[in-house]
């Protein structure tokens, strides 16, 4: 808790002198998770303008703890101030049974944590231990540890304990002598035939469930044959040869032996004094002992088998051990039942780690544990009578990077290893654009660009996510969730991101690095709205993307934009800078000066600078997005979108191919600049939604010098009074009629965003019977549609694209039948 003083204790010192109770907060949220075993320390308070009201920031360790602490911090600051008791240690216990619930366990931990050392990132695709460590065409897939290599042959083989057994018996490895049955009467003849001590374990068990080592007596046989059948899922039960010796562990990754460990059930060892209830309390006690996961060691409970063991030894667990007798509590070793481990990996004999190897190899496996019993392992298996007696597909590797005594293995290194050789990638190219406007038209030129130069791309934008070009999801998809549905795609080779203000503030990004980096421009857009009161706050937001672009990834920065412009100082890439007017702008002449590249409007074509030197890409009328040049601000999207096609090397002709083949349509720019000629007017659909959109818009529409100009409006409810004024301003000047809808009440009453469209209107000179008020969308583009007259422009401005597409065609096939008849 160092705080803003930078010192331990730091924060302290701040309540001392008096602090937000936000940033109180903020801190017992930490401090409540590292009780809980999850030791973080990151946060942030910021004031709003709101007083009283607090953005907090803060980390976790799990996700679902980590929400919830944050919960729990309200309340406990609360108690306190009542004078209530907090009760820190159901809020402590709480806290520890989310995270055992939710946490990775130790091993999928390790995998992860050393993909991320590497710089190889992950998502977690359940609430389990599945992660998927890398980005689409290019991840790899574990689950704990089985990986996306690790056969389901090999698995099946592992899985079912007799067939494993046989497999291994006739390749010459050894194993203890056994019979596999389903039959009780069976299993008897067996007991005969082998002899005590035995070991029952169903056939297709795993983690020591159901197994029974030591049986010595009929009655124990007939517990322990119980016990295995009901763990066994294919209802058999193997009944085998005890074997002389202790407990080992073999790890064999990709074919090599990288860890070995001698494990010891869980046990208590006598000292004269305690009981045996007062033993195990001690050792739990112990703190490398925890509550599942959370230390190096389990805690050891009293379960039917521990009783059972200290009855067979005649005691019960008020009974008092000499002085250095050892009670066993388990018959088996497992970690998870409180046994514990010793690292043997340097004294393991050649001849056995051979045989270990080998026996992987022979079942098929990447990963695979080996269990051994036998007297020791620093001499031959097949000379000290020991055996294989177990193949793991899914061993656990906390044995071998936390042991009781020995040395760490960070077995997690070959996986990681064997998943991501030298020379293989674990990513995929990510451009990501933001901005105020044109981002959408921008993302989906640059997937279109791409995917004629034969990538397979995956898209988010504000109409849905698509995966080669065919919609996945529907709905304004630009937010992390969106980014996870195409970098969890594993045919995408190339992934397009539209990141919009919403969803960065909401919930932040769903990748932190990117290869390539465009902003288009920023302009007053959602003001007022999640603590973005100002223009240069808002560019705040989007300086984001140019931040997190790669050391040797490109930023692409509009150069006409004062604000865009100034994030050149944030981004660690190179720069590509476009604009509309190079000549004339010091940024970009100084920028090639320097050598750099930029991508400019010159003399009517599209071209690429690099230093002195220009690249002519293409001629602007022959990219349909422009409109014959008169679009100037689709002329910038195309600017940027070649900006980022260069950044990631993509030959110019094949940015031309792309560009000259984009048309504004319903297909390709639904909602965005597309005409549609009704024969004896222009229909325009564009989602301007902001000042700076309107006023694109209606300069592109003025140069067609129409005879009159009918538009749509809608502004949504949660804008700012001036976004109302300003809007109005824009379209009162130019428009000659304008139809008032709503749409996105958000809080307000019907009617209330025409009154004050109406007003606003009004107030910049239209007349009142130059303003039209139909509620319903549709309705609204219908009277515009009807009222269309020769060399008129209708600009419909509205939010349900679809449907206004729809209408638009049905009212042109109904005026070219009208003109047939």
């Amino acid at each position: 808790h160092r705080c803003s003083i930078g010192t331990p204790g730091g924060f302290f010192e701040r309540v001392k002198d008096g602090t937000w109770m936000g940033h109180v907060v903020e801190h017992v949220a930490l401090e409540l998770q590292t009780v809980a075993e999850m030791d973080t320390g990151f946060g942030r308070t910021r004031e709003t303008q709101t007083p009283g009201v607090y953005n907090v920031v803060f980390s976790y360790v799990v996700a679902e703890a980590g929400k919830r602490a944050g919960k729990l911090s309200v309340d406990f600051c609360e108690n306190i101030i009542d004078g209530k008791d907090p009760k820190l240690d159901e809020i402590i216990q709480e806290l520890k049974v989310l995270r055992e619930e939710y946490k990775m366990g130790p091993s999928t931990s390790s995998i992860v944590d050393e993909a991320v050392k590497r710089g190889i990132p992950f998502f977690r695709l359940n609430r389990g231990s599945l992660v998927q460590l890398g980005y689409g065409k290019n991840q790899e897939r574990i689950r704990a540890t089985m990986t996306s290599q690790t056969g389901s042959l090999a698995v099946d083989f592992a899985q079912d304990k007799w067939e494993t057994k046989s497999l291994l018996e006739y390749q010459g490895i050894p194993v203890p002598k056994g019979v596999e049955t389903s039959r009780y009467g069976r299993a008897k003849d067996a007991v005969k035939k082998i002899g005590y001590p035995l070991v029952v374990k169903p056939s297709d068990g795993n983690h020591g469930r159901g197994i029974t080592v030591g049986v010595n007596n009929n009655n124990h046989f007939e517990i322990a044959y119980e016990a295995a059948m009901k763990q066994s899922k294919n209802g058999y039960v193997i009944i085998e040869q005890m074997l002389d010796g202790a407990d080992f562990r073999f790890l064999v990754i990709n074919g090599t032996l990288v860890a070995a460990a001698k494990r010891i059930p869980a046990h208590v060892k006598g000292n004269g004094k305690l009981s045996i209830q007062e033993l195990i309390d001690t050792e739990n006690e112990n703190p490398l002992r925890g509550y599942g996961h959370e230390n190096v060691l389990t805690e050891i409970d009293i379960d039917s088998q521990t009783e059972r063991l200290i009855s067979d030894a005649g005691y019960t667990l008020d009974s008092v051990l000499d002085k250095g007798e050892i009670l066993y509590l388990k018959t088996t070793a497992n970690l998870s039942t409180g046994g514990t481990a010793i690292d043997i990996l340097d004294s393991v004999h050649p001849a056995n780690v051979h045989i270990a190897e080998r026996a992987i190899k022979i079942i098929g496996l990447d990963i695979g544990g080996v269990d051994i019993v036998a007297p020791d392992v620093t001499t031959p298996l097949p000379e000290n009578g020991g055996g294989i007696v177990e193949i793991n597909a899914a061993p656990g590797f906390r044995m071998h990077l936390q042991p009781t005594e020995g040395l760490a293995r960070n077995v997690a290194e070959p996986v990681i290893d064997m998943l991501f050789p030298p020379g293989k990638s674990s990513t995929i190219p990510i451009i990501a654009i933001t901005g105020t406007n044109g981002k959408t038209t921008t993302t989906r030129l640059i997937d279109h660009i791409f995917k004629l130069a034969g990538n397979t791309v995956g898209m988010c934008t504000t109409e849905g996510v698509y995966i080669k070009n065919r919609m996945i999801y529907q709905g304004d998809m630009t937010g992390p969730m969106s980014h996870k549905m195409v970098l969890t795609d594993p045919t995408v080779d190339l992934a397009v991101l539209e990141c919009a203000r919403g969803g960065m503030l909401r919930a932040g990004l769903g990748f932190k690095t990117c290869d390539v980096g465009v902003v288009t421009n920023v302009s007053e857009d959602h003001l007022g709205l999640r603590g973005i009161h100002t223009v240069d706050q808002l560019a705040r937001v989007k300086s984001i993307i140019p931040e997190i672009v790669k050391q040797d990834g490109v930023t692409v920065l509009n150069a006409d934009d004062d604000l865009v412009r100034a994030m050149s100082e944030k981004t660690k890439g190179k720069i590509i800078y476009f604009s509309l007017d190079w000549k004339n702008n010091s940024t970009v002449s100084n920028h090639l000066k320097d050598g750099e590249t930029a991508v400019v409007f010159d003399d009517g074509w599209l071209c690429m600078m690099k230093g002195q030197w220009k690249y002519p890409i293409v001629d602007v009328k022959d990219v349909p997005l422009t409109f014959g040049g008169k679009a100037k601000f689709n002329i910038l999207n195309a600017l940027s979108a070649a900006g980022a096609a260069i950044g990631l090397g993509l030959k110019l002709e094949n940015i031309k191919a792309g560009l000259v083949t984009f048309f504004p349509s319903h297909a390709q720019t639904p909602g965005r600049l597309t005409m549609t000629d009704m024969g004896d007017f222009n229909v325009l659909v564009d989602y301007a939604h902001n000042k700076a959109g309107y006023d694109a818009l209606i300069d592109f529409v003025s140069s067609y010098n129409p005879e009159k100009t009918i538009m749509t409006l809608c502004v949504p409810g949660d804008r700012r009074d001036e976004d109302f004024e300003s809007i109005a301003e824009s379209c009162a000047n130019n428009v000659d009629t304008i139809v008032l809808f709503e749409s996105y009440l958000r809080g307000l009453e019907e009617g209330e965003i025409s009154d004050k469209l109406k007003k606003y209107l009004m107030k910049y000179g239209m007349e009142d019977d130059q303003i039209i008020i139909i509620y319903d969308e549709q309705s609204a583009v219908q009277y515009c549609l009807d009222v269309g007259g020769q060399y008129d422009f209708v600009i419909l401005s509205n939010y349900d694209v679809d449907d206004t597409h729809f209408k638009i065609q049905a009212h042109k096939e109904k005026l070219e039948q009208e003109k047939s008849a």
